[in-house]
């Protein structure tokens, strides 16, 4: 295993040299940051309701900023456990930190993606993101001032944005997570030091600006999230990938089914930790280099540009390659071989020109027609895991990074 020391913000090491980041939140600019083994993940599942139903004819919950709509549309079809021997689907997770819409057209841009080549993703919103700036003093973040955050609050017409993005991820069929709120990744008040009961403070905030943003906006003109919070959540990524240790027992208290905060993960298939699946960044080929680096774009940032974000233009041409071709690399290292889940992390940014959204973009294009490739949300992927047997899941993580079974894959 390659591990990976934490420095507040930044990391270093995979291997022997890689400079890495231990997972970024979006930067304050402008006033704020910025399936199954059968079946189609992008096409509807059975029962599921029509997509095009206005969220405003679901029941409403609580203040009414969020309502039940009915299942979930556009869900592959029911997991089907695999044999012994047979070869997993390729699943490809596409997961975005923040997931805050300010005005760059990111969101949307990977929503209509995302249509266009049958995937769906896991978006972990940051609660601060349906809290304006107004009332930020209602956040109370855990060993940190009152209302103090380390990403930037929205203005309002962004949260109204971000409010109409996260609304059509759900009813396209993607997954809404959490990233909890203020991303305090450094000092005394690091989301590394927390304790169990602090980080289930920090949750119930969170759950809170997502299912009180009507009451805290004061906005009665606008539709309310298509979903039930309280069921939808069921996992989440740290700040910087730190102090998931003690997140774990709160999370499974909380019936969370998987956690993705893990950094330096190798291509393997995950097991469960403190009884949740533990779903890590990975390290992925580095071309051009000996050491790998992790499996998100800040990541690749540190290495090309040593943390900067607007580095000289002519960089990025060369860059923009070399990020898509890490990708395609981790992707294909695992189709080729054990078929272990590929996992990416992302920003809605335009660091260094927006070459690493055109990367995501490119290695989504480059992967989506490939037999059995199933691009899928986190929960979705979980889905699939949990109906499967034993036997069979201790036979896959078994199986080394790169390495295939010793004796071919069996035909389904």
């Amino acid at each position: 295993m390659r591990d990976i020391s934490r420095r507040g913000l930044l990391g270093i090491g995979l291997g022997a040299a890689a400079a890495s980041v231990a997972g970024c939140g979006a930067l304050d600019h402008d006033g704020g940051s910025s399936g199954g083994s059968g079946g189609n993940p992008g096409g509807p599942g059975s029962g599921s309701p029509d997509p095009s139903k206005s969220a405003s004819e679901g029941r409403p919950i609580g203040d009414g900023s969020t309502a039940y709509t009915g299942k979930q549309p556009k869900q592959p079809d029911s997991p089907v456990p695999l044999e012994r021997g047979e070869k997993p689907p390729q699943f490809v997770v596409f997961s975005w930190d923040g997931a805050g819409e300010v005005g760059n057209g990111l969101f949307p841009r990977f929503l209509e993606l995302a249509e266009q080549h049958n995937a769906h993703m896991t978006f972990f919103l940051s609660g601060l993101y349906l809290l304006p700036e107004s009332k930020k003093r209602l956040y109370k973040p855990p060993n940190n001032p009152v209302g103090a955050s380390d990403i930037g609050y929205l203005t309002d017409g962004h949260i109204k944005d971000t409010l109409k993005y996260v609304r059509q991820a759900w009813l396209d069929g993607h997954e809404i997570g959490t990233h909890f709120n203020g991303h305090f990744c450094g000092g005394t008040g690091s989301v590394a030091n927390w304790t169990q009961a602090q980080w289930r403070d920090e949750i119930d905030q969170a759950k809170s600006f997502v299912t009180k943003w009507r009451t805290n906006s004061g906005w009665d003109d606008l539709p309310p999230l298509p979903f039930d919070y309280d069921k939808e959540l069921v996992g989440g990524r740290t700040p910087c990938l730190l102090g998931q240790d003690n997140l774990l027992p709160t999370a499974r208290e909380l019936g969370w089914r998987y956690d993705a905060s893990s950094a330096g993960g190798v291509q393997r298939w995950p097991v469960k930790r403190k009884g949740v699946w533990d779903l890590p960044l990975q390290a992925v080929p580095f071309p051009g280099h000996s050491f790998e680096v992790l499996s998100m774009d800040y990541n690749i940032l540190a290495n090309q540009s040593k943390n900067s974000t607007k580095a000289p233009p002519a960089n990025y041409p060369g860059w923009r390659t070399q990020a898509t071709e890490a990708y395609v690399a981790g992707f294909n290292r695992a189709y080729e071989s054990n078929r272990a889940p590929f996992f990416v992390g992302n920003h809605f940014e335009e660091w260094n020109g927006g070459i690493y959204m055109d990367a995501v973009e490119e290695t989504i294009k480059t992967i989506a027609d490939k037999k059995d490739v199933r691009m899928v949300s986190f929960r979705q992927f979980v889905d699939w895991l949990d109906v499967q047997k034993p036997d069979v899941l201790a036979e896959l993580q078994g199986l080394e990074v790169g390495q295939a079974p010793a004796n071919g894959w069996k035909a389904a």
